[in-house]
């Protein structure tokens, strides 16, 4: 295995199996062309990088047929409308230039659709550019690279800031990506971009984090030592309660502006951590196996007191806990979601029915499995009469 970053040779120190895409939702007619790669996970000691061994091609990920769309959360559009605040309040002017890599249908750069900003997103999945631009959402359908930069002349050293979430993780081209950043920053514009957070999965052995989509999952002390071999530097971080700890990472070319004085105090709690070394791997390398069986012996304790359990919210997440701990429709009957382009499908690998989420609020299971986990206020708010009529909801993290 070879870091995808300095080219050094990686040593993996998991396996969480065959997996196929997370979301990869199926009908019936295609389980058998259904595609499968091996999860293994590997430490890069010289840049503290938790990454991927192997992992699909772009192309298979994102697509006309992607099925998330930021808008269909209220907590994340919340959280958007929060965060262009932060930046329109820190880094930009009426007559700033800004970009968006990852846009999905537009929910962030909505906030700046009705300023006299020039900006622009980018959206590799047609069918939720479609949406942005539909919506007057200015959104090129490709991604974000080197190759980008003729699609965005005008905005070559004058972006003021570049910004993304929950994206970066997906870019297997990390390189290409940071020098298409570099050109397209002017000297005191500034990258922003807020990622799943490596000590939060740690802390909460939250392995459903890692899946075919989330390549890297990222430390600060990892953004630190990558953006100083491209003469930038890590100038601040903000922690974010997003997709279950995440954390805002602030870059600007060096010398530039002043660094934070969160940044020295998140290295110095990392290290303190072991986020610097494979320590903290091998540790939660056993906390996985250790959740995996405990969440075995729960759901078969559950199904042989004749317990029916349900799964709520059909998750890229989701198909990481499934697939890792063998768990299909002979636990769980089915899963029931509102995107109506997983409904009538079935989960990635374990082949588990998406049905309407009124089949839940009829159904009356003893047993939830809330998969959506780090939507859990926004979901038990919606759902408090099925928590007063004694529905258990359960999962492989602490709700």
């Amino acid at each position: 295995m070879k870091c995808k970053v300095t080219n050094k040779i990686v040593n993996p120190f998991m396996s969480f199996g065959k997996m196929p895409l997370a979301n990869g939702f199926l009908k019936k007619e295609e389980f058998d062309k259904e595609f499968f790669f091996n999860l293994d996970v590997g430490f890069s000691e010289k840049i503290c990088l938790f990454q991927l061994k192997d992992h699909p091609t772009p192309d298979q990920m994102f697509n006309d047929k992607y099925p998330f769309f930021t808008g269909s959360s209220e907590a994340m559009k919340s959280h958007f409308k929060k965060y262009a605040d932060f930046i329109k309040k820190n880094y930009i002017n009426n007559n700033s230039k800004i970009i968006e890599i990852g846009s999905n249908d537009g929910t962030f750069l909505n906030n700046f659709k009705n300023s006299n900003l020039e900006y622009v997103g980018f959206e590799p999945s047609s069918n939720v550019a479609k949406i942005a631009n539909q919506n007057k959402i200015r959104t090129l359908n490709q991604f974000f690279g080197i190759e980008s930069l003729n699609s965005v002349k005008n905005f070559i050293k004058q972006t003021d800031v570049i910004f993304a979430a929950n994206v970066i993780c997906h870019v297997p081209n990390l390189i290409g990506l940071i020098k298409a950043v570099d050109q397209l920053l002017s000297k005191e514009g500034v990258f922003i971009f807020e990622e799943p957070y490596l000590g939060s999965m740690f802390e909460k052995t939250s392995y459903d984090q890692i899946y075919d989509e989330h390549i890297f999952i990222f430390s600060a002390t990892s953004v630190k030592r990558i953006f100083n071999m491209f003469d930038m530097e890590l100038i601040d971080t903000i922690k974010q309660e997003t997709h279950g700890g995440s954390m805002r990472y602030i870059i600007a070319r060096k010398n530039i502006r002043n660094i934070n004085k969160n940044v020295e105090k998140i290295l110095d709690q990392e290290k303190l951590n072991n986020l610097d070394n494979i320590e903290s791997c091998n540790v939660f390398k056993k906390n996985c196996e250790n959740s995996k069986f405990k969440l075995n012996n729960l759901l078969k304790q559950f199904t042989s007191n004749g317990k029916r359990i349900v799964g709520y919210a059909a998750t890229s997440k989701s198909t990481t806990i499934l697939n890792y701990c063998a768990i299909d429709f002979s636990t769980i009957e089915y899963i029931c979601d509102t995107t109506k382009e997983k409904i009538g499908k079935y989960s990635p690998g374990m082949h588990i029915p998406i049905v309407p989420m009124e089949r839940f609020r009829k159904d009356n299971p003893d047993i939830a499995y809330l998969f959506a986990w780090n939507h859990k206020n926004e979901i038990f708010n919606k759902e408090s009469a099925f928590t007063k009529n004694a529905v258990k909801w359960i999962s492989h993290v602490e709700i």
